[in-house]
């Protein structure tokens, strides 16, 4: 079982939507899925069950108390010593594919975390809290016989967080091509190598909930929400594209590589082929399919012709969207696969 998180504290880069598509092209293709919705904002958690509203995801806990991330801590965030158990996850529209659902709550668990972080001679309940939402993945995602855990991140660099993130086995940082996410890259070069360090003191065996040794390692990033022009971005989007694959490999992968927190170039070129140096695919803007999508609660590349919705030429034009992304996400997820093998 592998732990993948989905990270740039940039907002606006397709995090939660890649979750999403990533994890049911991996489950349609017969491996069993874990989403983790750990964004306080529950949008993942809106989009896999089709909920339209906060009184939806409200009668959701409701209905199945044990199958959110915060209800799943609960015990640790309250100060008990006990052992965890592995929470409930609900299953989507996918057989293969669930999700562990999001909760506003866990916005009141960030404070506790910080304090966890930079109060090392804590009372033992409080040490145990960082190392605790890693090991609750891990239960529930072994309980469920997982293959993958696809965990979606807030757009922020909270102790929430990095917690999680250095309790993974890998993340993928997804950009889009403006000026504000090459600094968000420039900015995760110095984080990412603080984060790694900063937790050490939590890797002790000793604790109930230590977070593992080994740091997570970055598989690549991915290019999105760029709008086409003949098959490829258009001029004024490759320019940041280009911006950004130069930022990431000039100033990212060094910084990841000196903590041993990226995969090879080698193993990289082996996985995915001759692309830019970590770049794992483009994905343009889903355009008008992301609200069919969102209505029927499944990805674009999963949506019928009726669910399109429309006739004639523009529905012509969205079949071709449709099935071009679905080739590219399927080469995402083999390109997955094979680096996590």
């Amino acid at each position: 079982m592998k732990i993948i998180s989905f990270f740039n504290h940039k907002g606006g880069v397709s995090k939660t939507t890649s979750t999403f598509h990533m994890g049911w092209k991996l489950a349609e293709k017969g491996f069993r899925v874990l989403l983790v919705d750990a964004d306080p904002q529950c949008n993942l958690t809106a989009l896999s069950l089709g909920y339209t509203d906060d009184e939806d995801i409200e009668q959701h806990y409701q209905n199945f108390p044990n199958s959110d991330l915060y209800s799943g801590l609960k015990p640790v965030i309250d100060g008990q010593l006990r052992g965890l158990d592995p929470a409930t996850p609900a299953r989507t529209a996918n057989e293969n594919l669930y999700i562990l659902c999001g909760n506003i709550a866990l916005a009141e668990a960030e404070t506790q975390l910080s304090v966890a972080l930079t109060t090392r001679q804590a009372i033992p309940a409080i040490r145990n809290l960082p190392g605790s939402i890693g090991h609750l993945l891990r239960l529930t995602g072994e309980e469920m016989k997982a293959d993958y855990v696809l965990v979606d991140l807030s757009p922020s660099v909270g102790a929430l967080n990095e917690c999680i993130l250095m309790a993974s086995d890998h993340f993928i940082v997804p950009t889009a091509p403006d000026f504000f996410c090459v600094q968000a890259i420039r900015s995760l070069s110095a984080t990412l190598p603080r984060w790694h360090q900063e937790v050490a003191f939590f890797r002790d065996p000793a604790l109930m909930y230590p977070i593992p040794d080994e740091p997570p390692v970055m598989l690549g990033f991915l290019s999105q929400k760029y709008r086409p022009r003949n098959g490829a971005p258009a001029r004024s989007f490759q320019q940041w594209i280009d911006k950004i694959n130069d930022t990431v490999d000039e100033s990212l992968v060094p910084a990841l590589a000196a903590h041993k927190m990226i995969v090879s170039r080698r193993r990289f070129g082996m996985a995915v082929g001759n692309t830019e140096p970590f770049n794992l695919a483009n994905i343009a803007d889903f355009n008008s399919l992301v609200a069919q999508s969102q209505k029927y609660s499944v990805p674009v590349f999963c949506l019928t012709d009726a669910q399109l919705e429309q006739t004639g030429r523009i529905l012509e034009t969205m079949q071709e969207s449709r099935d071009e992304f679905n080739l590219v996400f399927d080469g995402l997820a083999d390109s997955i696969v094979a680096l996590t093998a």
